[in-house]
């Protein structure tokens, strides 16, 4: 049969596609047919259009399944076999075609010499004026600051359920003595840990150690160390019944694993957002309470200094550290969005109902992604962080990208919309990106480098959202540096104290914070961190910090007076308002009780012909 004979029997049946003709007349036949009709075709005139490739590739969708799978039945029975690697070819099933990325254009990386322009500028609207909401007219104390987050009714439940764990630890047969502690005890109890913190010994009982040189005498005014210890062991954050109950949902969804600290945690969250509102530039990083206890929620990162312990979601103000917001990881089933944990844990800390828009949040490779940043720019909130290239939707590395040759300053960047995609060759690469910069705007950073072997200064170009990440992604660091000068850790059997601990250290360096805010709007000098930790420490602990001072004046600066206000009974003139020695308890451990103390420092003193503390007191070095 002739190649024209073939092209009459198929030209009235449109559903016979070219692949289904080259089965059925061989390969050979129709090529020659297609050879004659396109030279009929070009010959034909301009007005003639026939077998254009659009017209080739509609003619080949057109296929009946019905009738493909009637013919490959023929073609079993009457085409002769094929070569195996022919039929594994022919049988095989064809690569779909993303449409989507096809029908978009090749992104190519561009260089410093092409320009780029930045997303339109964000409006800051921000919920409430940024900085402290306290008046800086008023004068706040170090403890008047710290019981914004320990308040007197948040200490009055610690006090509660305290209380109510040792009554039930005394009935399970604990042997100690146990006297239920008040608001006052446990604010001193809170002082003696700022004290540990501040001055370091290898063991509690060091602290109350006597007849050594290094004995420290303070803690043994405050508290006696087995009323300290008794305390440590039975300090409670949430009520114990409740407790039981939500053990009893262990394994279910219904299960809460951060119970335990739930109802002090909220209180610290919800004060961190009351008395400060953020400036616009946010970091958002990790943070780690070392910990080895088997919790289920104890996490493993080799990269951070603490690399075991409870991991917590921070949200900082990058220009002071104050620490905004916080989440306790728990494990993968924290978030049920289904979003993966780098975005829900961005997207629970960026509360667009208490921190208002156009903010801008920095964060590392951990949580950067497409889709998140796209999603907070919908929100009216501006990102920038390095990113890793295997994550979705970012740019892989193209043949036109850096590579391990480039130099120095060398930068490619590509823009998908708002998001601009950033390569920097520094001692390494490094790749950001973000929803708020231009990827070059001329900015330059020094670096030093040896040149014909001397170390020499000299100007790179950089990125704008390299520069802008690096000044404003420390945030977190500056929290962590300020937290751990004077931590509160060391070593516990209660997992649930670990982080409450880690609460009084946000409190105090939170309140520390606030402190430096209000000496600024007040236009006064503020006091160093560690002056005010101790001041801190000697308030909660109902002491003056200058009395160390006071005590090296001379005597007559100073005169005795009854420690009882009035008497109004002559037969308890001896007795009445007697209080132990302060001397006698420091050198000896031994509660003397004197009717007398010092009008200027406050402190009870013996004051008899064999027993002058008096003046022993005033007199010492």
């Amino acid at each position: 049969m002739s190649h024209r004979s073939i092209a009459h029997v198929f030209s009235g049946n449109p559903y016979i596609s070219f692949r289904k003709m080259a089965r059925m007349t061989g390969l050979d036949v129709l090529h020659a047919l297609w050879e004659s009709d396109h030279e009929d075709a070009n010959s034909s005139g301009p007005d003639t259009e026939a077998d254009t490739d659009e017209e080739r590739c509609h003619f080949e969708l057109r296929t009946d399944p019905a009738e493909d799978q009637l013919h490959e039945d023929a073609d079993q029975v009457t085409q002769p076999s094929l070569p195996p690697a022919k039929r594994r070819r022919k049988s095989g099933k064809r690569t779909p075609v993303n449409k989507q990325q096809a029908a978009q254009p090749a992104r190519s990386w561009k260089t410093e010499k092409s320009a780029d322009v930045a997303p339109p500028v964000m409006r800051f609207r921000p919920a409430r004026q940024p900085g402290v909401q306290l008046s800086s007219t008023e004068a706040h104390t170090p403890l008047d600051l710290f019981k914004l987050f320990f308040s007197t009714d948040a200490v009055r439940t610690l006090c509660k359920n305290t209380n109510e764990h040792a009554a039930r630890a005394i009935a399970k047969g604990r042997k100690y003595k146990w006297t239920d502690i008040g608001i006052e005890e446990f604010y001193r109890y809170i002082g003696l840990i700022f004290y540990m913190a501040m001055v370091k010994l290898d063991q509690i009982r060091d602290y109350w150690r006597q007849s050594s040189i290094f004995s420290v005498p303070f803690p043994a005014t405050v508290m006696t160390r087995d009323r300290y210890r008794t305390i440590c062991w039975n300090v409670h954050m949430s009520d114990a019944d409740k407790d039981q109950e939500n053990d009893r949902k262990r394994g279910t969804p219904q299960h809460d694993k951060l119970f335990r600290v739930r109802p002090l945690m909220d209180t610290i969250q919800h004060a961190c957002k009351a008395f400060y509102h953020p400036r616009r530039n946010l970091a958002v990083d990790e943070r780690m309470v070392a910990t080895k206890a088997k919790t289920g929620m104890t996490q493993y990162m080799k990269e951070k200094p603490t690399k075991w312990g409870f991991k917590l979601f921070v949200l900082c103000d990058s220009s002071n550290g104050y620490t905004v917001d916080f989440a306790v990881y728990t494990g993968k089933n924290s978030f049920q969005t289904g979003q993966g944990l780098s975005y829900n844990s961005v997207m629970s800390l960026v509360n667009r109902a208490f921190l208002g828009s156009g903010y801008y949040v920095y964060m590392d490779n951990f949580y950067t992604s497409p889709k998140l940043f796209r999603d907070l720019y919908g929100q009216n909130f501006g990102a920038c962080g390095t990113y890793r290239e295997n994550r979705k939707e970012c740019p892989r590395t193209a043949c036109n990208a850096l590579t391990k040759k480039s130099g120095r300053g060398a930068l490619r960047w590509i823009r998908d919309g708002p998001l601009v995609f950033v390569k920097w060759m520094d001692t390494r690469e490094v790749a950001v990106c973000s929803t708020i910069h231009a990827a070059f705007t001329g900015d330059t950073i020094q670096r030093r480098v040896k040149q014909d072997g001397v170390w020499i200064s000299k100007n790179f170009p950089c990125p704008s959202p390299i520069i802008q990440y690096n000044a404003h992604m420390g945030g977190v660091d500056l929290s962590d540096q300020l937290i751990q000068y004077y931590t509160t850790q060391h070593k516990t059997m209660r997992w649930y104290r670990k982080l409450f601990l880690h609460f009084l250290d946000i409190a105090a360096t939170n309140a520390y914070i606030l402190h430096k805010e209000l000496s600024s709007l007040g236009q006064q000098e503020a006091m160093p961190h560690k002056a005010f930790m101790e001041e801190l420490t000697a308030q909660l602990c109902g002491v003056s910090q200058k009395a160390p001072n006071v005590t090296r004046r001379e005597c007559y600066d100073h005169v005795p007076v009854p420690t009882a206000s009035q008497t109004l009974d002559a037969s308890k003139v001896a007795s009445i308002g007697r209080k132990t020695c302060k001397l006698c308890r420091m050198d000896f451990g031994k509660k003397q009780n004197t009717p007398w103390k010092c009008k200027e420092c406050d402190v009870p003193l013996c004051l008899q012909p064999d027993r002058n503390c008096f003046a022993k007191w005033h007199l010492q070095l």
